[in-house]
């Protein structure tokens, strides 16, 4: 066992609200993971932060017409805010545009450049002639050629997860101007990660560098590794550490060539770990450089797969050129999680936001956690239904573990006046709660929750956070299964003895699972210790210091123990709560199609041609340029207006029938076209001479046939 932990989560980008895709890939494993090791007494800092530099905020920051230092701030608050909310508990959620991250992250690239890591070159990048500017990775898109969607960025497809480079992308184009960039040189550095193959091979397959073994492998996820060699299988090439961007972390300004030049976000953002880190020990008045220098510390980073290849491979080529850095031992990168049988896509509004979730249903916090882990996509992608939500919070959170926890203390309280955990007789024999035939032992029946909780560890120490729950949830399942077999509200008068021990005995198992629970429910863990009347829990060591007390034998809560008030766990998600949340989604949708109507071209469906005439035919039509001087709507009609028209030698009364596309004041002074020689005709007792001719399109929209403007009335039209 390590010393100490290290234990980071990916920054999320500023940009952006989080989703559940966001909460279930990186975030909630990371506090399940950091909450255990606090409640088994270990040393660790868990560090994150908003990642506020690259051109994604830039693009955000266009496309909402502010500045990018707008954007950031807007979007840092909304994150932490979030995350406080739903209980994420950093130790340190910090800022890459603080100066204390400028400072690191640039004295990291002069320790490289003075070592010889880059190397400098002149590449030709895209550059957009409209904009006047070299275009980072997310300014441009293009078709993925890995899976053919039309608009993957120029780093990343986000719907297939590809890693990609702007050159790999076909029919590229600007962000900015929609234009197609041509090539132009410019100059940057670039990491040697060529350099670096050989080492990271061996130390991504075996754990060992330099005959030393730093991680073991067969820990890590096959989709990990997986990703890995496949890198490394086509060789790894130079990376570029800069970009010509406007926002960032400046290249230091002594090194010749820096002007205009800012740290490439990938370099930036995980050193953003280490600025953090460096920030909580001010603030705490620590030592940073254990936690990330000593082989001491395990440096665990949580992160989701789009990520693996920067943590595994960039990042630690970067840690070990420096040459002061630990590496991580473990990397456990979820996979994908979908919504409705469909990716989740934040720019077409396709997600659960979770601080909507967190203002929509209040003191469901925990609700939300239980599901993600119990969708957790640990090892292939997962989905998330709004009825599976319903289904899982109601029966296996409302009528498991409430349920246990509401009778065991009503029924308590009912049956002893003091309100106290009552007075019993270990030796009393019981039905078992783990289904054992013969007679439980108080003491046994201890040690047993004791063996499951110390297996839920071993299964969160291994990042399998989907079965810890399940054997978390097995102790509820034995504690309800204890009132059954035993079931005391029929006993009560004529085994009152027996009674005392199985509610005593229930109470231990409340008393567990306020522990216990901590990392999956922190919320209701707090809520379970003031039922019970307990302190809240410390962090440091408790759930060591319960099982310690468990292998014994002996009760977490002894007899005479004064309860607090009994309460509801959980409540039940109504059929409502997740009518509206289906119908956001519908609304998305409609939205999402509305958009996608409105910017498609319309296939225009024309009216067939009419009977061929001859010029003769044609030549007999009188059609005269005209000039509406009044207008006003015919009563008792909806489709007629009364137009009086000057056609220069004279003036007429014609019918027209556009009321339903124009009003009166709309078509005064208007210059029209007139068919003057058609014959009088007699509409709703006003005799019509002539029709005003307009055009119409295939939706039936009429549009007036005018004749240039200022056009003098009464003149032919051939």
């Amino acid at each position: 066992m390590k010393k100490r932990y290290l234990v980071t989560a990916a920054l999320p980008y500023a940009n952006g609200p989080l989703h559940i895709g966001h909460l279930a890939g990186a975030y909630l494993p990371a506090d399940i993971y950091v909450r255990y090791l606090r409640l088994m007494g270990k040393d660790v800092v868990f560090v994150c932060g908003s990642d506020e530099h690259g051109a994604a905020i830039t693009v955000k920051a266009r496309k909402e017409g502010v500045t990018p230092r707008e954007i950031v701030d807007k979007y840092n608050a909304i994150l932490k805010d979030t995350f406080e909310k739903i209980g994420i508990a950093f130790d340190m959620y910090h800022r890459t545009s603080e100066p204390i991250h400028h400072e690191t992250s640039q004295g990291f690239f002069r320790r490289l450049n003075e070592k010889g890591e880059f190397i400098e070159e002149t590449t030709e990048q895209y550059y957009d002639e409209v904009a006047n500017q070299f275009l980072a990775d997310r300014y441009i898109i293009g078709t993925c050629p890995v899976c053919s969607n039309p608009d993957a960025y120029g780093d990343q497809c986000e719907k297939c997860g590809t890693t990609l480079s702007p050159t790999e992308l076909i029919s590229p184009r600007s962000t900015l101007s929609g234009s197609t960039p041509v090539k132009r040189p410019t100059q940057h550095w670039f990491l040697r990660l060529d350099q670096h193959e050989n080492w990271l091979r061996q130390w991504i397959n075996t754990g060992e560098l330099e005959g030393v073994a730093l991680h073991n492998p067969n820990e890590w996820k096959n989709h990990v590794l997986g990703q890995c060699n496949s890198w490394l299988e086509q060789g790894l090439q130079p990376r570029a550490m800069t970009r010509d961007l406007d926002w960032g972390v400046d290249v230091p300004q002594e090194l010749p060539g820096s002007a205009g030049k800012k740290l490439y976000v990938w370099l930036d953002a995980p050193i953003g770990y280490i600025s953090a880190t460096r920030q909580w020990a001010l603030d705490h008045g620590r030592d940073w450089e254990p936690y990330w220098k000593s082989e001491d510390t395990a440096l665990i980073h949580f992160i989701g797969k789009d990520n693996i290849v920067f943590h595994c491979l960039i990042f630690p080529a970067i840690l070990k050129a420096h040459g002061e850095y630990i590496l991580p031992v473990n990397v456990p990168a979820n996979q994908f999680m979908n919504l409705e049988g469909r990716k989740i896509s934040t720019s077409r509004n396709w997600a659960v936001w979770v601080h909507e979730y967190c203002q929509e249903l209040p003191g469901q916090e925990d609700a939300l956690r239980y599901n993600m882990v119990k969708n957790m996509p640990e090892q292939r992608d997962s989905e998330f239904t709004w009825k599976g939500f319903q289904e899982t919070t109601n029966t296996e959170l409302v009528n498991n573990l409430a349920n246990f926890v509401n009778r065991v203390l009503v029924l308590t309280q009912k049956y002893y006046e003091d309100g106290c955990a009552p007075q019993f007789d270990a030796a009393r024999p019981f039905k078992s709660g783990w289904g054992v035939e013969t007679e439980g032992n108080y003491a046994a029946e201890l040690r047993r929750i004791r063996e499951h909780l110390l297996e839920m560890g071993r299964e969160i120490e291994r990042f399998n956070f989907r079965e810890a729950l399940r054997l978390l949830m097995e102790v509820s399942s034995a504690g309800n299964a204890l009132l059954q077999f035993n079931e005391p509200w029929r006993t009560v008068k004529e085994d009152p003895e027996t009674v005392r021990t199985v509610l005593h005995l229930g109470l231990q198992y409340v008393a567990a699972l306020s522990v216990a629970a901590r990392p999956f429910l922190p919320f209701s863990a707090e809520r379970l210790r003031k039922m019970l009347a307990l302190p809240p829990l410390e962090d440091q060591g408790d759930l060591e210091a319960m099982l310690a007390v468990l292998e014994k034998g002996e009760p977490l809560l002894p007899a005479g123990h004064l309860l607090g008030v009994a309460g509801h766990l959980f409540s039940r998600i109504p059929d409502e709560v997740i009518a509206a949340q289906m119908a956001k989604l519908e609304s998305a949708d409609a939205q999402n199609a509305a958009a996608a109507a409105a910017a498609a071209p319309k296939t225009i469906n024309y009216a067939p041609m009419k009977d061929i005439i001859q010029f003769d035919d044609f030549a007999k039509m009188d059609i005269r340029t005209g000039k509406i001087l009044t207008a006003e709507k015919m009563e008792k009609s909806k489709k007629l207006l009364k137009l009086q028209v000057d056609l220069g030698f004279e003036q007429r009364t014609i019918l027209s029938g556009i009321a339903e596309h124009f009003t009166p004041e709309e078509v005064l002074g208007r210059q029209v076209v007139v068919l003057a020689n058609l014959a009088p005709r007699p509409m709703m007792g006003v005799e019509s001479q002539g029709m005003i001719l307009m055009a119409e399109d295939q939706d039936g929209k009429l549009s007036f046939v005018s004749p240039q403007e200022g056009w003098p009335s009464g003149f032919g039209v051939r």
